[in-house]
Order: structure tokens, then sequence, then C-alpha cells
């Protein structure tokens, strides 16, 4: 699997700030990669014990095997991770909360191909940070993949989030949790995060604002996009109309069944 280097953080330590009620489900933060897997991920942090994390590793169809203890009914605790829906990942988590993560595909784009480009990405597509291919080059390879290197956009959105639609999961999407991050005080946030923490089995404690104000500082992830180093190569902040259009091409309806329009 391709090596992602990330920086520690110290939310473990911030994490004993808060007095913290033991998670009593087994909980799953899934996500499509590149959707804000990191930062969802670290809001739900201070929310749980450490003891009751599994920093191990990120669940993948390829590891599942090797992490079943990370789902153990009876031991509950919090694990994440980009999970394929198939037979074996939806019997190990059935006993589970599942939380599902997904992003606009416009979006993710731009930043599946800035991750690429990263030095905190590295894997069998290096070549591509060599600078011989334009912008519009890098990115229609995000959407329609790299030949037996990297899928395409349709096979990650479909076997990552789309198959686990119906299926009992808890969807939000990467826009709503950064757009209430951005409104923390208001009464719209407090209902955004009430819903997700008793989606994830967990009580809303009074200083919810706080941890999650210290799980979304974004110096604590090292995959946000400020956090990236090495990258080469300007990437304009909105996906080019022509490329807005080559995701419809690739995967219609992909972006209405999400939930945008």
């Amino acid at each position: 699997m391709p090596i992602v280097r990330m920086t520690p953080d110290t939310l473990n330590e911030e994490n004993r700030r808060f007095e913290q009620a033991p998670l009593r489900q087994t909980l799953f933060l899934n996500s499509v990669p590149k959707c804000g897997s990191h930062l969802l991920r670290n809001i739900i942090r201070m929310f749980v014990p450490v003891e009751q994390q599994y920093h191990e590793q990120f669940l993948q169809w390829a590891n599942l095997g090797e992490h079943l203890s990370a789902l153990d009914a009876k031991r509950p605790q919090v694990s994440w991770g980009h999970l394929f829906f198939a037979d074996n990942s939806a019997m190990e988590l059935a006993h589970a909360r599942k939380i599902l993560l997904v992003r606009d595909p416009y979006s993710w784009v731009l930043a599946r191909a800035r991750f690429f480009l990263s030095d905190e990405f590295s894997g069998n597509v290096d070549r591509l940070k060599n600078g011989e291919l334009t912008v519009p080059e890098l990115l229609n390879l995000m959407i329609f993949g790299i030949y037996q290197k990297a899928p395409p956009m349709y096979d990650i959105f479909t076997n990552n989030a789309v198959a686990w639609l119906g299926t009992g999961v808890h969807l939000i999407r990467y826009e709503d949790l950064v757009g209430h991050l951005k409104a923390l005080d208001g009464r719209d946030a407090e209902y955004f995060f009430g819903t997700l923490l008793e989606a994830c089995g967990i009580a809303m404690p009074d200083d919810w604002r706080e941890r999650v104000r210290v799980g979304s500082d974004r110096k604590q992830s090292g995959t946000a996009r400020e956090n990236l180093s090495g990258i080469a190569i300007d990437f304009p902040d909105e996906l080019p109309d022509i490329q807005k259009r080559l995701v419809n091409y690739a995967s219609p309806g992909l972006r209405a069944i999400l939930g945008y329009s």
C-alpha cells in the first residue's frame, strides 16, 4: 500500500484535559480517501477515552484481516479508515455504529491531486511529481485513474461510499462539517454536532464546543491542505469547468446521490 508520512499530533494529551465517558458500542469512522478523514477522526477523538481509540492503523480492505481486534464487539473502540462495502467488511461492522464521510467530487479531484504530489505521500505514482504533466493532465488522471496504479474516481466513490448508503450509516458531508466549524457558536452547529455525536453513541457534554475546537485545529492534521509540503505546482481553488463536465461524464449521478446538486 502507499506510504503516508504523518507528523505526530498531541491530541492524546489534549484529550485528557476533558472528562471522558466510556464508549459502549464499537464505532467506525469510514470515509472516502481525501474527504477530511483526519479532521473527523481528530474531532471524535476528543469525546472518547484514549484507551478506547485504535491508533495502530487506518483500516482498509487490504489490512482488515490483520486489525479485526479494532472492531471487537466485546471491547468497544473507535477506529477509522477507508473500507470498501463488501461481504467481510459489512459482517465485521454489523454490530458497530458507522459514520460515513464524503466530499463533493469536484473538490475531491483537486484534493487528491495535491496529496499525490506532496512529500507526505509516497507510492507507485511518484513519477507524477517530476513536473512533466500539466495541471489539466493531472486532474484528468485523478478522475479517470492511472492504469494499474491508481483506481478511477468512480470506483473509489462507488466502493467506499455509495455502496454503503441505505445500510444504516450516518452520512456527513465534508462541506457541512467545515461550514459548521466556521460558525461553531450557532444553533445549527449545535444540532449538527449533537446529531453526529448521537450517531456515534456519545452523549453530548456541556463543553462540546471546546472539544470540537481542539480536535479541529488544522495544525494537528498532517494532511490538511496548508500542511502538505513539496507541491511544486499551483492548483486552482476550484475545479475548471471542463473537468467538472468530465466528472459528470465519468460518474453520472454521483454528486446527486451524495446530496450535491
